[in-house]
């Protein structure tokens, strides 16, 4: 009975095991490529995305926008009014708070991934347990078998007839 199945483990199980969940470097090797400027440019532009996407930067950037806002209002001027708002301030303003909520909405996917990996992990887990298990019954049907060919009954519960003697004496 235990020969009806061989467990062959899929190959991605065992590089699951070695590389883990995925990580930012890895994404950023594939986005900036591995060598040094790769890097370099990865670790540059993480940086400045780390510095800029904050409310104290949008907060410094307001500041910086209404340091020139008198001067558009003051022509009366509809289109330096609507061009300081829309090139200067809504730029200005917008970008930081934009990366801000990225980097909320990332780290909620960074936590549904590493949740969604330690299920599958978990998972993984549970399948082997159930391989154990089917091949311990697997084990212990082939001992029932083997007591029932050894007490001459066939597995459909039958017993096979005695052989008679062709010739009386």
């Amino acid at each position: 009975m235990s020969d009806l199945f061989h467990y062959a483990q899929h190959p991605h199980v065992e590089r699951r095991k070695q590389t883990g969940p995925p990580k930012v470097a890895a994404a950023a090797a594939t986005v900036h490529g591995t060598g040094p400027i790769g890097r370099f440019n990865a670790k540059v532009g993480l940086r400045i995305t780390l510095i800029v996407g904050t409310m104290w930067t949008a907060y410094l950037f307001t500041l910086l926008t209404l340091v020139s806002a008198p001067a558009a209002f003051k022509t009366g001027n509809s289109i330096i009014i609507v061009a300081w708002i829309a090139q200067t301030f809504l730029q200005l303003v917008l970008l930081p708070i934009i990366i801000v909520g990225q980097n909320v909405q990332a780290a909620a996917a960074d936590e549904r991934s590493l949740a969604t990996y330690n299920d599958a992990s978990a998972v993984l887990e549970e399948a082997k347990q159930i391989q154990a298990h089917l091949q311990a019954q697997d084990e212990a049907i082939q001992q029932i078998l083997n007591r029932l060919a050894a007490a001459g009954i066939a597995p459909d519960g039958s017993r096979p007839e005695p052989h008679a003697d062709p010739a009386p004496r």
